[in-house]
Formats: structure tokens, sequence, C-alpha cells
């Protein structure tokens, strides 16, 4: 008996060894993870709705293990897994933000990664992002005729970093050197004179374009992610209705984040009537004074019967977010039929329940930037996508009936005046 016990427990000696090893083999991977969580962890600092729970962060990396290519080779493993979750991150977070917070999103989740790493210094990316504090600065300015003072003042700061000591002495001896990055139409892009280009590295050389050119730092940090990271790391994903819809369930709400200009309805009805909850099946109301009651009626109604509730305008009642807030926390399978979905709509405000922020489906649904992904959206949206919507259009009159009106006059097209241009069509 004895004898058996003792073979029993030098069998499981040896396997707990064997579960260490093949634990050890994943370290890279659970501090990648934690850097990417605490990345996100971050945007409550930058806007109230930018709230993400460790239960969501973890159910994602469970799907990215899912979904994610195979391979027995564990370090191939590793990265395919890598690659896949922090896409998939970026992606989902992606669509809560603003348009404006996008980029900084991507650098941050880029300068954590590499701070990790150990690629970059921490005082660097401060520089970077502060321009640094000091004194009155009281070295003359070696070439006003083109280097601002402001400017200049910075270089001198930079100076004092341990990567960038010397670069002070080096303007005072030879301004005209760095008057090429001054002048160029992207200085990002313009090779630093010796040593320097050679000696500093990427976010450096960028601490240099900030203090030259600090109205182009804007491309110079899309161009850092996009050489650090890849392309795909600047250029966020398109709105998609149908994607967070399948990111949900009953027991999760989908929360529009409000935008000035942006009306979500139109395109929550169409997808509503495509996904057969149109008519009665589908009901919303404007939250204000004395709606709460109606609100939390028809909540009850929709979760026993399967159909959807849109809950409008959130952030003006705040008094009642607490009851939203306890009648969301007991969402369960149990009490909730499957078809049941709850939308809501807000304005960013601090008053809005944190454990829907963070366990909730976040969209926001603003004009991307730049031509090409306005034109994307824009193609994507019911009913363009449809090819019987061009078909069934009438012929109109040809464009030169009009002349040069509406071409040469800049002016703001926003998605109300796409929803007219349609109705014109039809």
């Amino acid at each position: 008996m004895s004898n058996e016990i003792s073979k029993k427990q030098q069998i499981a000696e040896k396997t707990e060894i064997k579960i260490a090893e093949s634990r050890e083999g994943y370290r890279d991977i659970a501090k990648h993870s934690s850097v990417l969580f605490f990345s996100i962890a971050d945007l409550a600092n930058i806007d109230p709705m930018y709230q993400y729970s460790l239960t969501w962060f973890v159910n994602l990396y469970v799907n990215s293990i899912q979904d994610s290519n195979k391979s027995k080779i564990l370090e191939r493993r590793l990265r395919y897994l890598i690659d896949h979750f922090t896409y998939n991150l970026y992606c989902n977070v992606c669509r809560s933000l603003f348009e404006k917070d996008k980029l900084l999103f991507s650098f941050l989740l880029c300068s954590n990664l590499l701070l990790a790493k150990e690629e970059i210094d921490y005082g660097d990316l401060m520089f970077l992002l502060t321009g640094g504090v000091g004194l009155q600065n009281t070295t003359a300015n070696p070439d006003p005729s083109w280097l601002q003072d402001r400017s200049w003042d910075e270089i001198c700061r930079a100076s004092e970093q341990p990567g960038l000591q010397g670069i002070k002495e080096a303007f005072i001896d030879n301004p005209e050197d760095f008057k090429s990055i001054y002048d160029s139409k992207e200085p990002y892009s313009a090779r630093l004179p010796r040593p320097w280009a050679e000696r500093l590295n990427a976010l450096q050389k960028m601490i240099l374009f900030r203090c030259l050119r600090p109205d182009k730092i804007i491309p110079a940090v899309s161009n850092y992610v996009t050489k650090k990271l890849g392309k795909m790391f600047v250029e966020p994903p398109p709105f998609d209705l149908s994607k967070s819809y399948l990111d949900s369930n009953c027991t999760v709400p989908l929360v529009f984040v409000l935008s000035p200009g942006a009306d979500p309805m139109a395109s929550l009805l169409k997808f509503a009537n495509h996904k057969g909850m149109g008519g009665g099946r589908f009901q919303s109301i404007s939250l204000g004074q004395g709606q709460g009651p109606i609100a939390a009626k028809m909540i009850h109604t929709a979760m026993k019967e399967g159909t959807w509730v849109c809950l409008q305008n959130c952030h003006l009642a705040v008094s009642w977010m607490s009851t939203l807030e306890k009648m969301c926390e007991d969402f369960s399978p149990d009490t909730c039929h499957p078809n049941f979905r709850l939308w809501l709509t807000s304005y960013p405000s601090p008053k809005f329940p944190v454990t829907i922020l963070q366990n909730g489906v976040k969209m926001t649904n603003e004009p991307p930037t730049g031509l090409r992904l306005n034109l994307l959206q824009s193609y994507l949206s019911d009913p363009i996508s449809d090819l019987e919507f061009f078909n069934s259009c009438p012929s109109k009159a040809p464009r030169k009936k009009f002349g040069p009106l509406g071409w040469n006059i800049p002016y703001g097209f926003n998605e109300s005046d796409l929803r007219i241009s349609i109705r014109q069509l039809q």
C-alpha cells in the first residue's frame, strides 16, 4: 500500500513539473495581455464612457484562443494568438471611441508594448507628451530667422534627456543642418543629419519633429504606429452594427455613445427590421422626467416576450440610472428571453452606470476621418450597400444642368445630408 502511494506521489510530482514547464512557455503572452488590459484601463482618464471590465477582457481573450490560427509549435501558436488578440482588442475598443481618440489609443497601445519590451525610455515618452518643464532658457537662439523661440526652448530641454544629450550643441554649431526638416512637407520622413540619424531611435526622432514642427505631430504619430504595429492599427474598422449585435446576448446591453449630429436610430430601425424585430417587436422611449417607470415596464415585458427596447438619451435621466443599473445586474439567461436586447443611447456623462459601461457593448457612430474611410462607411450603410437601391433609382437630369453649384463651395456633409440625398434619389 505504501509503495503504491509512493509511486503515485512520484507521478504527481513529475506531472506538476511538466505543467510548470508548460505554463512557463505562456509567460510572454501573459505579460503582453496584462499590458493590453492596463492600456485600456487608462482610457477612463480620457472620457468617463471609456470603461471596460476584466470579465469583458477575459471573454475577448477566450474568443481569440478559439478563433486564432492553430499550430503545434508553441512559438508559432503564441505569435498567432498575440497578433489576433491584439487586433481583436483594438477593433472592439475602437468601435466605442470617438474619432478624435482612436489614434491616441493606437499610440497608447504601441507605447505601452514598447515600454514593456524596454525598447523605449519612459522619460522620452513623457517628454514627447508634455514637452518637458524647465526654467527660462538663457541660451541664445542660434538662428531666429527660421527657428522659433518656443522650438528652441524645447530643444534645450530635450538635450537634458539621456538619449538626446548634445542635440543643443549640434543646433548651436550647425543650425542649417536641421532646416530641411523644418521646411519639409513631411518632416517625419526627412533624414536627420549625422550622427543623429543613426544614434536616435524612432521615438527620440519624433521628439525632434515635435520641437521643430508641432503641427505635424499627428501624422508623425500615425507613421510611428504604422512602423511599429502595422497599418491596420491606424485604420479603424468602419461602423458595423451587425458585428456589435453578434458580440452581445440577452444579458448584455448595447450602448450608443452619442456625439453632436449623430443619430443612430435610422440604422437601428433598419437593422431591427432586418432581424425581424420591426413594428411592435421594437419599442423605444426618450428618457426624461417621469419616463423611468414606463421604461422599466417596457424592459420587463420585453424580457419575457423576447423583443427589443431602446432607451434614448439616458444622460437626461440621471436620477433613474441607478434603477437601470440594478435592472441590468439582474439580467440572466434564466430571466431573459434569448431574443431580448436592450439598446441605450447617451451622450458622455460621469453619471452613467459604470457596470453597464464595463460589461456592455459600446458603440460610437461618428463620421470617420479621411476621405477613404468616409466613402467606405457611406457605401457600407443602408440602403446604399444594397444593389437594388441603384437599380431602382430613377434616372436623373445630367449633372451639367446644375453648373458649378455645390462643387466650388466647401460645406459640411453629415449623416443627415446623406439621408436627404438618398431620399432625393429614391
